[in-house]
């Protein structure tokens, strides 16, 4: 007789989870060839008691909104097996006795993982719910924007957002402070590429009615989903979502700019731009550093190490975010470059501040000479910030 296939274990492992009420939760992931819908992320699954039984509740997060539908047990069976291996080819299922995995090819093979359940995995205590946060748990908006329930409770799949937000508000604290902004004064703040305004609303929210906050977003439907949930929460007299880009966002009289997870050469746009408006305060989280990768001749004892793709990846991302650092000391600004926080919706966990230390005055000669020579040790012939900056890199 033949042994049961990897998705047919798992999906025995799922009904019987569903019968016996051990489920926690089922998480669907890997976007398959067969996903109808582009926009679509994952889908998560979890028991819900409703007044006509058990059923379960499936949270389909797309890209820009988040649409919830329960289902009976039956019909939430068929459905999960209908997506499984065509729309997703990752599952993670979580019952009270273990956890198992079924990872999908698109040639129709898969395999499954299983483990036994921890306490780690348990869910978290009523002590968890006490702790005290930058920004309060059970702020609404928070809710509106899909991080938490309406009891203040990281939403499935939200739990990393969550602690980003948090993590984020902590760091601006400190670098607010750091800066020395006036404690009873208005703060400008503009923030490049808000996304869906998550990090946006944790500024405006920390600041108060000191804060005067613009998100500049590209895609439209975000900015009015922003700006709608600022209305609902009272924020509107201090935050406001508007459809631009860097380039033509105007930055008079901006005090604090931030642009996180700018991809490749736009973090450099918009650090040319925060300095040209003599920003006091600028915050940037780098991701896919890509500009310096072909430039990059570094001495031949490395040659061995950087035959691995990883190692040249990883090269280029410290002599990228070096260099950016070494031009903003150089620009006047104090410079820290630190972790911000490891997640599963970033693996790009570097942090960049910039704290403005000079007032006009000429650029630092024996700095910049030092960067040139750091340029030229990893062969680096031009780089964008730089460009902005009209500082050759080159030596004359």
């Amino acid at each position: 007789m033949s042994q049961p296939s990897a998705r047919d274990r798992f999906s025995a492992l799922l009904r019987a989870s569903v019968a016996e009420g051990t489920l926690t939760k089922l998480t669907l992931g890997k976007p398959g060839p067969g996903l109808s819908d582009p926009t679509l992320q994952n889908v998560f699954v979890r028991p819900v008691l409703l007044k006509t039984g058990p059923h379960l509740t499936f949270v389909w997060r797309h890209a820009t909104r988040d649409v919830t539908k329960n289902h009976s047990p039956d019909d939430s069976l068929a459905l999960i097996d209908s997506l499984l291996g065509r729309e997703f080819l990752d599952a993670h299922l979580f019952t009270t006795a273990q956890s198992a995995q079924l990872e999908c090819q698109p040639d129709g093979s898969a395999r499954i993982r299983l483990k036994a359940a921890t306490a780690a995995a348990s869910p978290p205590s009523g002590h968890d719910h006490a702790k005290q946060y930058p920004i309060p748990a059970g702020s609404p908006w928070l809710d509106s924007l899909g991080v938490t329930n309406s009891r203040g409770q990281p939403r499935d799949g939200m739990a990393a957002k969550f602690r980003q937000i948090q993590k984020f508000a902590e760091l601006l604290t400190h670098l607010i402070g750091e800066a020395g902004f006036p404690s009873d004064g208005p703060i400008r703040v503009v923030d490049m590429g808000s996304g869906k305004g998550y990090l946006t609303f944790a500024v405006a929210a920390l600041l108060g009615e000191r804060a005067h906050v613009t998100g500049i977003e590209t895609r439209p439907e975000l900015v009015a989903l922003c700006n709608r949930v600022a209305a609902q929460h009272g924020f509107a007299s201090r935050l406001a979502f508007r459809s631009g880009t860097i380039e033509d966002t105007p930055l008079a009289g901006c005090d604090l700019l931030i642009a996180l997870h700018a991809c490749d050469t736009a973090t450099d746009d918009a650090l040319a731009r925060g300095l040209g408006a003599g920003a006091r305060l600028l915050v940037v989280s780098p991701c896919c550093q890509k500009e310096l990768r072909p430039q990059l001749t570094a001495p031949p004892v490395f040659a061995e190490a950087l035959r691995h793709g990883i190692f040249q990846e990883r090269q280029a991302e410290f002599v990228t975010d070096a260099l950016r650092a070494q031009l903003l000391d150089w620009s006047g600004y104090q410079t820290k470059v630190f972790e911000f926080i490891s997640t599963e919706h970033t693996a790009k966990n570097l942090m960049i501040s910039a704290i403005k230390a000079r007032e006009g005055g000429q650029p630092d000669d024996d700095r910049a000479r030092r960067i040139r020579d750091f340029a030229t040790f990893y062969g680096i012939r031009t780089q964008r910030l730089a460009r902005h900056l009209h500082l050759p890199l080159l030596p004359a």
